[in-house]
């Protein structure tokens, strides 16, 4: 009975969709988790106490403990990924690696988390636990444009250079903006502790690499403003920079309220999945054509140039 279940390819990507929500919701679940100073709300792993599985009642403990217990929806979201890409006709190869990835991504974020508590929140391991949680939601985002069944737009013949260093200059936007964190005063708990940088610097820096990222996405915008297929993604990514700057600075001027950084940590979401879509789409990265017949195998095609 389970080898005649199929899975239609616009269903398939309502379930890659719904993944990668569940990843970004847990993104914003565990900045709250440290913008409420409930880091260590539990001090074990994987139980809460040494004596309990979950918590007493207490604010920040289940805050903390809340969040644990969403990494099962998130888990279940991207093993359907994987179960889908397996039942989705026509089969391709290429999805059902792409969704395994999630999966070890997710068990990686587990790992991470349990040394996130153990080492009592030390800006490194929360570091890494968000950039990984970013990996995963580039992942979900290759994820659902390879999974596409529409034959797509031709694009631009920009410089693969270009688009890998608009790119890496989005990565760079994240990375120095977890320094930026490390340093700053919302550590999640008060015995964790900060990086030892002066956050005025390292804050300055940080925003000279989001002046030369907005710089880098005009240039594009302008490169590429008669390639229709993309200008929905530039407006986006446009927005939500200027967006996100404008916040940076509220923030840093008015003491890094936690609700200013919450709205950061969203927006820098939207950021950087615009950004990587906007590396696909911009480099023609192959999709999948949908063969009339269910048992036909796929035929991928590309949508212009390639890196």
């Amino acid at each position: 009975m389970v080898s005649n279940v199929r899975i239609s390819p616009n269903a398939y990507r309502r379930v890659v969709m719904g993944a990668g929500i569940m990843l970004a919701v847990i993104v914003m679940s565990g900045a709250a988790v440290r913008l409420t100073s409930s880091g260590l709300g539990c001090e074990d792993w994987p139980t809460c106490t040494e004596d309990s599985l979950a918590p007493e009642w207490s604010f920040h403990a289940w805050v903390e403990f809340g969040n644990r217990l969403f990494t099962g929806v998130v888990s279940a979201a991207v093993i359907a990924a994987v179960l889908a890409a397996h039942f989705r006709t026509p089969r391709d190869r290429r999805l059902v690696f792409l969704a395994g990835g999630l999966v070890l991504g997710v068990l990686a974020q587990i790992l991470v988390g349990a040394a996130v508590v153990l080492l009592e929140l030390t800006p490194v391991s929360v570091t890494a636990h968000f950039l990984i949680s970013m990996l995963l939601l580039a992942n979900a985002v290759v994820l659902y444009r390879a999974s596409s069944t529409k034959d797509p737009t031709p694009t631009s013949t920009i410089a693969p250079l270009a688009s890998l260093g608009h790119l890496a200059l989005a990565a760079a936007v994240l990375v120095s903006g977890t320094v930026v964190t490390g340093t700053g005063p919302n550590s999640g708990d008060v015995r964790a502790n900060r990086l030892p940088f002066d956050l005025g610097t390292v804050a300055r820096l940080h925003s000279v690499i989001v002046w030369v990222f907005l710089a880098a996405t005009v240039t594009l915008a302008v490169t590429l403003r008669g390639v229709p297929a993309l200008q929905r993604t530039l407006q986006v990514l446009l927005t939500a920079v200027v967006v996100q700057g404008g916040i940076g600075y509220l923030q840093y001027f008015t003491g890094v309220p936690p609700l200013l950084v919450q709205l950061h940590v969203t927006g820098s979401i939207v950021v950087w999945c615009a950004s990587v879509w906007l590396y696909l789409v911009s480099r023609g990265i192959s999709v999948i054509e949908q063969s009339p017949h269910p048992s036909a195998p796929a035929r991928l095609v590309s949508s212009g140039a390639r890196p």
